[in-house]
């Protein structure tokens, strides 16, 4: 998505914005994520905010409304400071949060903060007045139908737990951008990570070490974890047709040595 920067929103938005922050003196436009129109830190006199949003008449508008909901009770996730609406533009102000990007690497200080977020995560009821499609459902026709109740639960997961949606700072891993979250498993998130692990370096043995760490995960059926492989590995190569980026293929690489693994466990 082709992003804006401060000053390119229109006066009204901008002047909605500042009736909570103050004046921004200035503001830095964020270098990762692709889905927000906006995303810039703002400085200002009263301290700093992180601000995104999009036009009121995106098609995707409504996402930033769900995320609202959602990171106001998701876990390890920014607060939210305030929500405007001005000059056709749909806008959310968040805490600041200070960090660097957890490393996955093998013997990485990160993974133990990193694992406790996965499990803080685990523990989190998915919020019901929030009506979102359930993990089971977003994935329907990348596993087989009979399997179902494996994909199946309550849990809020973000499902996307790249590094760069987190900040490890010195209070452990905080959790960034939960547009794409929704019911699912407890140990969902945890089976994301799976890939992140052996994409950062660790063999698939070594990545599903890792995972076990994390009790809801330890706890799950094999034969569910194993449809939660292949639907990932699915997915994610639809996704790279239909988009192809080449960013894509290492972690693509990793779900498919991963899902091969879990053949070999199982069979």
């Amino acid at each position: 998505m082709d992003r804006i920067a401060w000053l390119e929103l229109p006066a009204e938005a901008r002047s909605a914005v500042e009736t909570h922050t103050g004046a921004v003196e200035h503001a830095r436009t964020a270098e990762t994520g692709v889905m927000s129109r906006l995303a810039c830190t703002l400085h200002t006199a009263a301290g700093t905010v992180f601000v995104k949003g999009t036009r009121s008449d995106e098609p995707a508008s409504w996402m930033y409304d769900y995320e609202t909901r959602v990171t106001r009770v998701a876990p390890l996730a920014p607060r939210v400071l305030w929500e405007v609406e001005a000059g056709g533009w749909l806008l959310t102000g968040y805490e600041h949060l200070v960090g660097a990007h957890p490393n996955l690497a093998p013997d990485s200080p990160d993974l133990g903060p990193f694992l406790d977020a996965l499990t803080t995560m685990s523990e989190s009821r998915w919020p019901e007045q929030v009506r979102k499609k359930p993990l089971c459902v977003r994935w329907a026709g990348f596993y087989r139908a009979d399997r179902s109740p494996d994909l199946e639960g309550r849990t809020l997961v973000h499902s996307d737990v790249s590094p760069l949606n987190m900040l490890a700072g010195e209070d452990g891993v905080r959790v960034l951008d939960w547009a794409l979250a929704c019911p699912g498993p407890a140990w969902a998130d945890t089976g994301f990570a799976v890939p992140r692990f052996i994409h950062a370096g660790h063999t698939v043995e070594e990545a599903e070490v890792l995972a076990r760490s994390v009790s809801a995960y330890r706890a799950a059926d094999p034969s569910a974890v194993t449809t939660f492989a292949h639907a990932l590995c699915a997915v994610w190569e639809s996704r790279d047709r239909l988009d192809p980026a080449p960013h894509r293929a290492p972690l693509i690489a990793a779900a498919r040595a991963w899902a091969g693994q879990r053949v070999a466990a199982t069979a």
